[in-house]
């Protein structure tokens, strides 16, 4: 039975990667411990809580990467559902509109088996095609026209950023073909997501230790140019490290692609935080214990997510 549910094709060097992440998680364990030992600040008990959560995060995660295709597409579907439910629950909607909601749920499932599916040209139009046009007719067949258009763009604002962006997460899995280099659609996936996540931990380092100028006071003052630079270089040559290890990309490629991750990871970032300032929230929910709500852990993904995959598409398969 279990050997149903694994994915006996994944390749060694993504188990020797993931056995990384968790010694690397352990040794962050021991020192977080050492540093807060005793203490009883907020931000100590805060550090404990978002290391805790990482444990969670790390669990999930490498059960996915592992797991046969069709429970990982249950992971990620699960994963846009929570972020649309978490979305919708943030930006205020019309009460006429509840009823749409349905349609707009009802997407996610069918998102994901064209990707399940490896049916690209389906999965491509779906969401910013058909479900955009059918939304707004559904809307009109209601009644009400009071505040149509912006709750026309908040539906299609949502569910393009945490279906059909992250969507092209998922669609890594089944991207290369059986004859591909590198450590196939799980490599992908997890030198995505590592450079992604990573890139907003080196950012908030180099931010804190050598941070003096703002670069958008206005929508994330905490952010400096010190930091997103210094979080862009360690992010493009963490890339050419990973890059041979896990996905076909060649040396030269990989310092570009680090560079975009690092950047476009930096724009999403502030993208969703503009969107929280607009609302008037500090964390998009408090479904992890430290880190707040899934926006707040997935929002570079948003970006980093469908720029990747295109780029590996379109040069590689």
């Amino acid at each position: 039975m279990l050997s149903h549910l694994l994915n006996s094709e994944v390749h060694q060097n993504v188990l020797l990667a993931i056995a990384g992440l968790w010694a690397m998680l352990g040794l962050a364990t021991a020192i977080t411990a050492g540093i807060t030992r005793g203490s009883a600040t907020k931000s100590h008990r805060e550090l404990r809580l978002r290391v805790r959560s990482w444990w969670v995060i790390l669990l999930l995660f490498s059960a996915s990467l592992v797991a046969s295709r069709l429970l990982a597409m249950a992971f990620f579907t699960t994963i846009s559902f929570m972020a649309l439910r978490e979305y919708f629950s943030l930006v205020p909607s019309r009460r006429a509109d509840r009823r749409v909601l349905f349609w707009a749920y009802l997407a996610i499932p069918l998102q994901f088996y064209w990707i399940y599916t490896d049916w690209y040209g389906m999965f491509i139009v779906f969401i910013p095609v058909y479900v955009f046009l059918f939304l707004p007719a559904r809307m009109v067949t209601i009644g009400e026209v009071q505040g149509f258009t912006s709750a026309a763009g908040t539906l299609h604002w949502g569910l393009m950023t945490t279906v059909f962006s992250l969507g092209h997460l998922a669609y890594l899995l089944v991207l290369p073909p059986p004859q591909a280099d590198g450590a196939g659609g799980a490599g992908l996936v997890l030198f995505l997501v590592v450079l992604t996540e990573l890139n907003d931990v080196f950012q908030y380092v180099w931010g804190k230790s050598f941070g003096r100028h703002k670069i958008i006071p206005k929508v994330s003052p905490n952010k400096t140019v010190e930091g997103f630079v210094g979080g862009l270089l360690t992010t493009t040559l963490l890339a050419a490290a990973l890059a041979p290890w896990l996905t076909p990309i060649t040396f030269p490629m990989s310092l570009g692609v680090g560079a975009l991750i690092g950047s476009v990871g930096f724009i999403g970032d502030v993208v969703i935080s503009a969107l929280k300032r607009d609302i008037g929230v500090k964390d998009s929910g408090s479904l992890i214990p430290g880190h707040g709500g899934i926006l707040d852990r997935i929002d570079s993904l948003t970006y980093t997510a469908p720029i990747f995959f295109h780029f590996v598409r379109y040069f590689y398969y």
